[in-house]
């Protein structure tokens, strides 16, 4: 795993529960220097625990103990306070605004080694490393389409998209939005909580709209044990 670098950010509280969710960003800010800036800015009042640079440098701005303030208002299988359960780590990227664009390969080496070591230490379910437009999908849309999920499932550090006997269960949208709801999302805003869940396991076709496919997908992983929530 690559070394990390303390820089330490003032904007953090206490814990209220126990860590079972990792979140991972991006930083859609033009610049890395102007996001870590942000991040240890107390008048911004936004921090994460980790941030993880393009040329796969590892910033350490909050530790693992305390509660980080990167999730916001955000829900994730019946978590509200998702900032007290969670870790976040924020990947340098510009993001949607100021030019989206693959993640650097030295950045997923990065990455990858310093997940599954959170993953491990702290027991997190495959199902519970989301991205931040799974637990605020009214509000984000990162890391996005072009985040590489795959890499991440094919390890088992990540819900791993459904590709073999996909089957349509024909449910009606309000019977999707259920299972939708059981996964993990918030379904308040459906054409939202759609979109994150495309974005996330279909991001080759991204436009809110429940189809067969969506179904398939998502009854596949409601059917794969290695996603059932904590017991």
């Amino acid at each position: 795993m690559s070394e990390i670098i303390d820089a330490p950010s003032p904007n953090c509280d206490d814990r209220l529960l126990p860590v079972s969710i990792l979140v991972l960003h991006y930083t859609g800010m033009p610049t890395a220097e102007g996001a870590i800036a942000r991040l240890r800015d107390p008048e911004a009042k936004v921090s994460a625990h980790y941030l993880v640079a393009e040329d796969g440098q590892v910033l350490r701005l909050v530790p693992e103990e305390k509660r980080a303030w990167h999730a916001g208002r955000s829900f994730w299988r019946g978590v509200t306070d998702v900032n007290s359960a969670s870790i976040g780590i924020e990947i340098v990227n510009p993001g949607h605004e100021f030019g989206y664009r693959p993640f650097a390969e030295q950045q997923m080496d990065a990455l990858i080694p310093l997940v599954a070591d959170i993953v491990r230490r702290h027991g997190i379910r495959r199902a519970n490393v989301v991205g931040h437009s799974d637990i605020a999908p009214t509000r984000k849309q990162d890391p996005g389409e072009l985040f590489p999920w795959q890499r991440l499932a094919r390890l088992g550090l990540a819900a791993e998209r459904p590709t073999r006997n996909l089957m349509d269960p024909s449910w009606t949208d309000s019977g999707f939005l259920l299972a939708l709801e059981r996964f993990g999302y918030d379904v308040r805003n459906p054409e939202k909580a759609v979109a994150a869940f495309q974005r996330r396991f279909r991001p080759e076709h991204l436009d809110g709209v429940i189809d067969g496919e969506c179904r398939a997908i998502l009854l596949g992983l409601l059917l794969d044990r290695r996603n059932a929530p904590a017991t």
